[in-house]
């Protein structure tokens, strides 16, 4: 019985733990700073763009080994293709171009990498405006 008691006592933390924690025992972890971003009314044919930064909050070297986005309106660029070391940050820059669109737009970036248990998915909107007609 004192044997079943011990074992209860020393597993039972281990179950206990904050999945994120757990996570952090297993791998790298993707940390966004934010992600998402809101570029606010902008005019038809803008062409905007944000970085979004992020840590590796695990304990192994993080890769990122591909952008991916829903709209030929919507570009990665600027990212690492090196391993991030854990504690180490990285950037990600996204670009809009806001040519052919009206209205509100979401944009769902996913990125593909070795992370754990973290939601890989940042996203820009913004709200296009119809371009006025110069005089």
């Amino acid at each position: 019985m004192r044997r079943l008691i011990l074992m209860a006592v020393c597993v039972l933390p281990i179950f206990c733990t904050d999945a994120q924690e757990l996570y952090k025992l297993l791998g790298p972890v993707i940390t966004w700073d934010k992600s998402s971003y809101d570029f606010g009314d902008i005019t038809e044919g803008d062409k905007v763009s944000h970085t979004f930064k992020f840590t590796n909050t695990g304990n192994q070297p993080l890769v990122l080994t591909n952008v991916e986005v829903t709209c030929g309106c919507t570009t990665p660029k600027g990212w690492t293709r090196d391993p991030i070391a854990p504690g180490s940050t990285g950037e990600l820059t996204v670009a809009f171009n806001s040519i052919g669109k009206s209205g509100k737009q979401n944009k769902v970036i996913t990125i593909t990498s070795n992370s754990v248990g973290t939601t890989n998915q940042i996203m820009i909107t913004a709200n296009v405006l119809e371009r006025r007609p110069s005089n």
